[in-house]
Formats: C-alpha cells, structure tokens, sequence
C-alpha cells in the first residue's frame, strides 16, 4: 500500500503541475486532486485479490483497437497459452476476426474523450488529459483482478500514470510494450522546443522508469532506453503472424473480383472480351473449367500501407510514379502500374486531391481501405512494396514490411536510423533516400517484368528461403518465460 500512497502523490503533483502550466486558475489545476479521493473511495471497497488473477492478462491501448495489430497479436499470444484477456481501448475499427471469435478475449471499449472545445489550446489539451485520467482510471479499477498490465506506448499521455498507479491498488505486474516515444510524434507537428513536447519528454521517462517490465520493438530501441532513461527492455520484434503468406492464384483472383466491384483499376480494360472468362486487371477465370491464370500483359502491382501521418511523405512516391511514367513515353520496356494505398489517417485527403491532379497515362493509383482479412492477402498479391515511414525518433521499423516480407513481398523502404535491423539492401529489397532515387529503383526491378531472373524475383526468391520467424515463435521465446516467470 505504501507502493500505492506514492503513486497517488507523484500522479496528483504532476497533474496540478500541469494544469498550472497550462494556464488554469488555482481551483481548476487542484481539480486532480479529488483524483484521490477517488482512489481511496475505491480502493476501500476491493474485495480480496483472486486466487486466478495470474491468469488474466489486461492488454491496454489508448487508441483504435483495430488499428494496432501488435497489442491484438499479444492477445492472441495470451490466449493460446491459457491466459484470460481483457482488451481495454477504442473501437473504431473492427478488429480482426480471430480476437471476435476467441473465447478468451473480451474487448471492453472506451470513448475518445475529447475534452472542453472552449478556451486556449493548450488549456482543451489539459482538459482532455484530465478527463482520460478519470476515465481510464475508472475501467482499470472497475475489471477483474489482473495478473498483468501490458500497456501499448504511444500513446502513453496520460495512460503510463495512470496504469501505474492501478496496478499498484491491484497487485498486478505493469508492462509497457514501447513502439516508439510519443513525444516524437508529437514534435512532428509541434516542434522539438514546444513547452507540450517538453512536457511530454519529461513525464514519458518519468513515469516510463516506474514499470515492471519492459518490451519494445528494436535493439536500438532498447539500447535507447537504456542509455538515457536507465530502462531495461525486451526486444521483441515484430513478426508477421501465419496469415501474411503469398496469395494462391484463385485467392487472389477473387480479391481482385472484389475489389474490382468498387475501385475501378482492378477492372480488366473494357477492350478486352473473352468467351467463357471471368476477367480482373490481373488474372482470368475460365468459368468452364475454373482455372485462373495471370492475364497477359497485366499491370504490375505496386503497393503501399499507411497510416497517413506527418511521418510518411508521399509526395516522394507520388514524384518517383511522375518519373516512371516519364520512364514508358520515352521507351522504356516497362509494365503499366496499378499502385494501392491502403490505410487511414489524418492527411488521406491532402494526398487524395494531391493524387487526382496528377494525370497519369501508364499509372492507376487507387486508396482504399481493407478489412483485417483482405490486407494479408491483397499483400500477397502484389509485385512489389514500398514503404515511406520516417521513424520519429529513428527507433522504430515499419510493421507494414514486417508484414509484407511475411508474404514474401519485395519491398523499396526509404533510409533512416536502424531500417539495416529490418531491410537488408540488395538482399531483400531497396533502400532509397529521396523520389530521384526512388524510381530508378522501380525502373530496375520491373524492367524484366513478370518474369522472376531480374532482381525482383531474386528478392523474393531470398525471401522465400530466408525461414523467417513468425509471431509466435517469436513471442513464446521472448515474452512467455518473462509472464510465466511471475506466474509461478
């Protein structure tokens, strides 16, 4: 308890701190106090501590459940070995079939809270935090006793603290899976030198130094933590999990069908008629037989995903494709293009006006979004990836070329700090640091295409014969003996 007492205070101190900071009158910044009074009105009625607790397992993330493929892949990870799991977070898009039909995952949703929509900026962005606070504090009180805490960070503002101080009152172990730093994030839109970046820094590696343990997604993460917070993490890298494999020809056939029935450039050239088939951009059916085959003259198939934030400019790839259409009018022997954008975010529609000024002859460019199902196998269908993710702290890697090297799918990925841990350059794809760069890599990888002696099929030949771990083996070697550790 007196564990508990010290959350309580430092959490408490912070928040009036920063109300203070943000402009709030002295009554509104002790507002968190009653923060307290909370905790102790709850913490007097907890019933004793179940004797099972070690086998419920609380995965936590302040953002779109569905969205966050990680925390859901621990999920089932924990599930797999017996472990109940209650997933605490937002739900906006629908997770992924296996987590709805999983008897041992429970989803317990919570709402964005918005906070004012009156008064400074930085006074509404207090507000919210405040708000969160309660909230979130609330849930973890009120679910049944857990043996762990593993919480998704970013976003950590204000969860880290506040899961720290419940995992206190409940007895539980407190993981934090670090994914990057928030107050990264939060300088692409606001600066380095923003007194809320500042403030995000400084109570990150405060509260960050307070869990049990630690997971997070690099080396150089980890050596990161190390250095300059005194962490100690577990690297755990991502893994794809058995659902990203290459796509069998009917597989892909009817995705395209599908897709075809929305987005105009996996429909088949209303030039082309042919007796007794089932046409896509890409592949035929033969509606006698049911044989598919890749059509003649097919389009190659280049895809990107994406979570159309500050960190991804797609303005590079937009420049490469202007480039490479340059590259066919002069001659060049190359396919025409069908490049897919997958994803949500706050940018897409910048980028979608941006995409439909650009009158491409030789290129169709579509952006749609998938269902959790249909992402594996679309990635399993392409010719080719690209990836646009600059880490904001240069820690991190792309998931999206965990995922599509799961589906033996080559990938151009542009440079930053630790891509080496990920991309291996020439061996598994290309490495690029600007658009010029960028589509002279794609004039070199389709200039034998479809055929599979250029590099392209090289890549993927490496790829295929790589082994690569997947998530679980990966998991059950890196986490399960931290969780069985405490267990027994």
């Amino acid at each position: 308890m007196a564990d508990a007492n010290a959350a309580v205070a430092v959490v408490t101190v912070s928040l009036v701190f920063l109300g203070l900071l943000s402009g709030l009158s002295l009554s509104w910044a002790l507002l968190p106090v009653a923060v307290v009074v909370l905790i102790f009105v709850l913490a007097s009625g907890l019933k004793g501590r179940d004797e099972l607790a070690h086998l419920n397992v609380c995965v936590l993330v302040l953002g779109d459940i569905g969205r966050s493929p990680r925390m859901q892949y621990h999920a089932l990870s924990l599930s797999r070995h017996g472990y109940n799991v209650t997933i605490i977070g937002f739900l906006g898009t629908k997770p992924h079939q296996d987590i709805l039909e999983d008897d041992r995952i429970d989803i317990l949703a919570i709402s964005e809270l918005k906070g004012l929509t009156v008064g400074p900026k930085i006074f509404r962005y207090a507000s919210k935090v405040i708000f969160q606070c309660f909230q979130l504090f609330y849930v973890l009180m009120k679910i049944e006793d857990q043996g762990y805490i593993l919480m998704q960070n970013p976003p950590g503002l204000p969860a880290i603290a506040v899961t720290w101080v419940a995992s206190r009152f409940r007895g539980s172990q407190f993981i934090i899976d670090w994914h990057n730093y928030g107050y990264t994030i939060m300088a692409l839109t606001h600066g380095e030198n923003h007194f809320i970046v500042k403030v995000a820094k400084w109570y990150e590696k405060l509260f960050g130094c307070l869990s049990d343990h630690n997971l997070c997604v690099t080396n150089a993460m980890r050596e990161d933590l190390q250095k300059n917070w005194n962490i100690e993490a577990t690297t755990l890298y991502d893994k794809p999990p058995p659902i990203f494999r290459e796509t069998p020809l009917k597989l892909q056939h009817e995705l395209f069908i599908r897709m075809g029935s929305t987005y105009l450039p996996f429909r088949p050239s209303p030039d082309v008629t042919k007796e007794y088939m089932e046409l896509t951009a890409f592949t035929e059916r033969n509606t006698q037989t049911g044989a598919v085959t890749r059509s003649a003259g097919r389009p190659a198939l280049l895809i990107s995903s994406t979570s159309w934030t500050e960190d991804e400019d797609f303005s590079i790839l937009l420049q490469a494709l202007e480039e490479y259409e340059k590259f066919v009018a002069a001659g060049h022997k190359l396919p025409s293009l069908v490049c897919v954008i997958t994803g949500k975010g706050p940018q897409k529609e910048y980028y979608k006006k941006l995409i439909d000024t650009k009158e491409f002859q030789h290129i169709k460019i579509c952006t749609p979004w998938l269902e959790a199902e249909d992402y594996p196998v679309l990635l399993g269908s392409a010719d080719l990836g690209v990836c646009l993710h600059k880490s904001s702290s240069g820690l991190d890697l792309p998931m999206k070329v965990v995922d599509m090297f799961g589906c033996c799918l080559p990938v151009c990925a542009i440079h930053f700090q630790c891509l080496h841990e990920l991309v291996k350059h020439e061996e598994n794809g290309l490495i690029f640091k600007d658009s010029k760069e960028l589509s002279q890599q794609l004039k070199l990888l389709f200039s034998d295409f479809p055929g599979d002696q250029g590099k392209l099929g090289i890549f993927r030949k490496n790829l295929r014969e790589s082994g690569q771990q997947r998530w679980d083996e990966n998991w059950d070697r890196n986490v399960l003996p931290l969780i069985k550790e405490h267990c027994d």
